[in-house]
């Protein structure tokens, strides 16, 4: 709630209220606690600047009320220069500090000094200013007179602002909500009353009052800890009161100088120490909601990841089932048409004989002949054949892949554990279509002389898994700068990685002093019917 609005009777309801207000609290002040001035300075602040001349009105009749209800003179000079210069002077100092964006918030540590500094600046020129007036009415005053009364002036125009207005601003502009409302109340009824009450019996009994007052910032703090500013500002309110209403209680009359010295420290630190907690306590629930939207980020990118895997899986299995039917059609239509060219050409080998026509025959044969192994070359590129009629270990220990190695003067080295079974038939096609590759670069690009492959089959919590090591001794990627093409159209490295990266496998290069080293993990989807948990094998 601000302390403005569009109706024209916003003015008189304002000075209505600054005026009963300021008359209640005249009878408080006190030469070190000064509450009138911090009402001044927080209705000031909260109001807008058309409206300081009501409130500056207000609190002239409200000053001349109460000296004439208290027996003082009224009016002539005396009147002029000690009550209508301090507001005056107030008002252009906030209007200065108004103007450098001054405004009434204590959500930040940073707020809150600039908002005490202000304080202090305004009630250092009030203060001078009263001081100055009082020298040019009393030329004939001690010069320490003037300096007591300035340094009394001083402190309780500061301690007044910051008492009053931290409460104004929490009723009038940042109100609490009901349930942090609710909780400040228990707090106050749970700490805030028995420390009272301890405080008064201590500020009776004990030799040494001043350890009343220490005693009395602790559930200062923990209204500070507990509730930010609010807390602290109610808190710091209620115990300087206490204070003072002790001390009259017990007739020592009003604190001394040093207590609402203390106070007036106190009250700063713990008021930067609440405005602080409140910054942290919002940083924190800030952190909380980006760590709730980063998680539900992450929860879309693992689901778009799943998607992306199923997709990359699913052409695949698309990709194996065209190389599938493809091989059947070129088995069944071209390897056939071939045999029965070759029958032909058995049948017709007399008659060509008896013409002289047998280099034609033989020449033909041979054409045949690399057609077929050609033709062999393709089937196998397109769909391995022998992994379904020797199963994987003995495909990747016996088959063609050793047959190519061994043809180029490469050794070939295998260590292969587990219980193939266990895997779905993508995951043994992409293991069978690494190591072809593998053994394809290192034929063409690699010059080494020698090959290592490690398998390893078994299960983990998380399902089947296969680990696949390939290394060689060639001269690694440095002779390959290009990714390798293959007979079944792959693009090496890249290729491999995809392939791998689609199972929702790891593919990783590992440097090496000499040749390559490929480590390759795939988890599989599911485990063949009637197979047990196997254990992975010591690698």
């Amino acid at each position: 709630m601000r302390l403005s609005g569009s109706s024209r009777f916003v003015g008189p309801l304002i000075a209505l209220a600054y005026a009963a207000t300021w008359v209640m609290l005249w009878p408080t002040e006190q030469p070190y606690w000064v509450l009138p001035f911090g009402l001044r300075f927080g209705a000031l602040l909260l109001t807008r600047s058309r409206d300081w001349f009501w409130i500056l009105g207000a609190e002239i009749v409200a000053s001349a009320f109460c000296e004439w209800r208290s027996g003082l003179p009224i009016g002539g000079a005396g009147f002029v220069l000690g009550d209508a210069p301090e507001p005056l002077m107030v008002a252009a100092c906030l209007w200065l500090l108004r103007r450098a964006h001054l405004h009434a918030s204590l959500n930040t540590p940073e707020d809150v000094a600039r908002l005490l500094l202000s304080a202090m600046v305004t009630a250092t020129v009030a203060t001078a200013g009263n001081a100055a007036m009082m020298a040019s009415m009393h030329p004939a005053a001690p010069v320490e007179m003037l300096g007591t009364t300035f340094g009394s002036d001083l402190l309780g125009n500061y301690l007044g602002v910051l008492l009053v207005v931290p409460v104004m601003i929490l009723v009038f502009r940042e109100r609490p909500t009901q349930a942090s409302l609710a909780e400040l109340l228990l707090d106050g009824l749970l700490v805030m009353l028995p420390s009272l009450a301890i405080l008064i019996t201590l500020a009776e009994y004990s030799p040494q009052p001043q350890f009343a007052r220490v005693l009395s910032l602790a559930p200062v703090l923990f209204f500070a800890f507990r509730h930010g500013w609010r807390g602290a500002g109610l808190a710091m309110l209620i115990t300087s009161v206490g204070l003072n209403v002790t001390e009259d209680m017990i007739g020592r009359g009003a604190p001394t100088a040093a207590a609402h010295l203390f106070l007036a420290v106190a009250g700063t630190g713990t008021l930067m120490l609440g405005a602080a907690t409140d910054a942290l306590r919002r940083s924190s629930e800030r952190v909380a909601q980006q760590n709730t939207h980063l998680a539900a980020a992450n929860q879309r990118l693992d689901q778009l990841a799943r998607q992306l895997r199923d997709a990359a899986r699913g052409n695949l299995q698309a990709e194996e089932n065209l190389r599938r039917h493809m091989a059947a059609e070129l088995h069944d239509e071209l390897g056939q048409n071939l045999t029965a060219i070759q029958t032909h050409l058995k049948l017709a080998q007399t008659r060509l004989g008896s013409a002289g026509l047998d280099d034609i025959g033989m020449s033909i044969n041979g054409i045949l002949g690399h057609m077929r192994k050609a033709l062999h070359r393709m089937l196998d590129s397109l769909r391995p054949s022998v992994l379904d009629e020797f199963g994987l270990l003995r495909a990747l220990d016996e088959g063609p892949i050793r047959d190519m190695l061994t043809a180029a003067g490469i050794t070939y080295v295998t260590d292969l554990r587990g219980e193939p079974r266990l895997l779905d038939d993508d995951t043994l096609t992409a293991i069978y279509r690494v190591v072809q590759e593998s053994a394809t670069n290192v034929v063409r690009h690699s010059g080494a002389s020698r090959m290592t492959l490690r398998l390893r089959i078994g299960v983990r919590d998380s399902g089947p898994v296969a680990i696949l090591d390939i290394r060689d001794n060639g001269n690694g990627l440095s002779s390959n700068p290009r990714p390798a093409r293959t007979d079944g159209g792959g693009r090496g490295l890249q290729g491999m990685s995809d392939r791998i990266t689609a199972l929702g496998g790891l593919f990783r290069i590992r440097p090496e002093p000499v040749g390559l080293h490929l480590r390759v993990l795939l988890r599989s989807t599911s485990i063949g019917s009637g197979i047990g948990n196997f254990p992975i094998p010591g690698q």
